[in-house]
């Protein structure tokens, strides 16, 4: 059967093959009584893009590639949506690459973005291998760094201080009067042990021990991983005063693990979590937390690129804080 071609959609479109074209690649620039005709052509020719083709024809692939770190924690659910919700409506692909919190699976991903002649990348996260570094610095293309503030940017970075939001939290229970502060966390990844070095220094600076009072395993934050860590907490004797969790499914597993063993919160132990996901203000009691802003950095990130991409703005290091915002529910109120 002979391949349908895009001579084809233009034929039966009644448009030139430009005009096809043009819709593909840029649906956002053209009429949408045209855009309709050209899609109806399209999916009754069930007419399939040469991607390869294109790109030999052209410098332009339309594509974007995204690392993140995991593709299981909920966390990067609204990053991705917001990235894919203002990329292609402009006209680009999204190709996703999950580098599994290793810096060299990373460097891999990168090398085979590269290879697809994406256009721009983002990155969750700041920390890569020199040849990363190298490698994006050396393709003179948009690279936003996100969730994280560097000191280096290699060139857009938007984030927040993960330490200092750590602080924040921390903070919040030593001004509620609590002196046995634990730090709960799975994966002790860059994000996390940046938490902890907030939670370190906030206990220090208040003048309380903390090290002996840190629960960990290097797995994949859960609400059974925070149920889990609880229970060996428990264990171990003496509950601490409050708990900060580095994630909120830590502190819902903590939570329900309290109800079991008949412990309430907030009146016998106190705890905050991490990232303000959708459950925490429905939880029973619900849960204070540090509110990040994930969706919202995905829409600048995108934003930005695009801005790069069509010559807008210059191709000047630029580091924007999207902050944080403590928000304190029955988790953490005072009897």
């Amino acid at each position: 059967m002979r391949r349908i071609t895009l001579d084809d959609v233009a034929s039966l479109a009644g448009v030139s093959p430009i005009t096809v074209s043009r819709v593909l690649r840029k649906p956002g620039s053209v009429s949408e009584a045209l855009r309709v005709r050209v899609n109806d052509a399209i999916e009754n020719l069930g007419y399939v893009p040469n991607v390869a083709a294109s790109r030999l024809a052209s410098s332009r692939t339309h594509t974007i590639g995204v690392i993140v770190p995991t593709l299981y924690n909920v966390i990067f659910a609204e990053y991705l949506f917001a990235l894919h919700e203002v990329l292609v409506t402009a006209g680009y692909q999204v190709i996703v690459v999950n580098s599994r919190y290793s810096e060299v699976e990373e460097e891999n991903a990168i090398k085979a973005l590269l290879g697809q002649r994406v256009e721009a990348v983002i990155i969750a996260g700041i920390h890569h291998t020199p040849l990363s570094r190298q490698l994006l610095k050396q393709a003179h293309l948009p690279v936003v760094e996100t969730f994280e503030l560097a000191d280096e940017p290699i060139h857009l970075n938007i984030g927040m201080s993960q330490e200092r939001a750590g602080q924040t939290a921390t903070h919040h229970l030593i001004t509620r009067g609590f002196q046995r502060i634990a730090f709960m966390t799975g994966n002790l990844d860059h994000r996390a042990q940046s938490r902890f070095d907030g939670y370190h220094a906030a206990m220090q600076a208040a003048g309380l021990k903390s090290l002996e009072l840190i629960t960990h395993r290097p797995r994949h934050s859960s609400v059974a991983l925070g149920s889990e860590l609880f229970a060996e907490m428990h264990s171990r004797g003496e509950l601490p005063e409050a708990i900060f969790c580095t994630d909120d499914n830590l502190a819902l597993g903590a939570m329900q693990e309290c109800r079991k063993r008949g412990i309430l919160v907030p009146n016998d132990i106190s705890i905050i979590g991490f990232h303000d996901l959708e459950f925490a203000a429905c939880a029973a009691p619900s849960l204070s937390s540090v509110a990040t802003r994930r969706y919202e950095t995905g829409v600048l990130a995108a934003k930005k690129v695009l801005a790069a991409l069509d010559g807008s703005t210059s191709h000047l290091i630029e580091k924007i804080d999207m902050g944080f915002a403590l928000v304190e529910r029955e988790s953490t109120a005072p009897e």
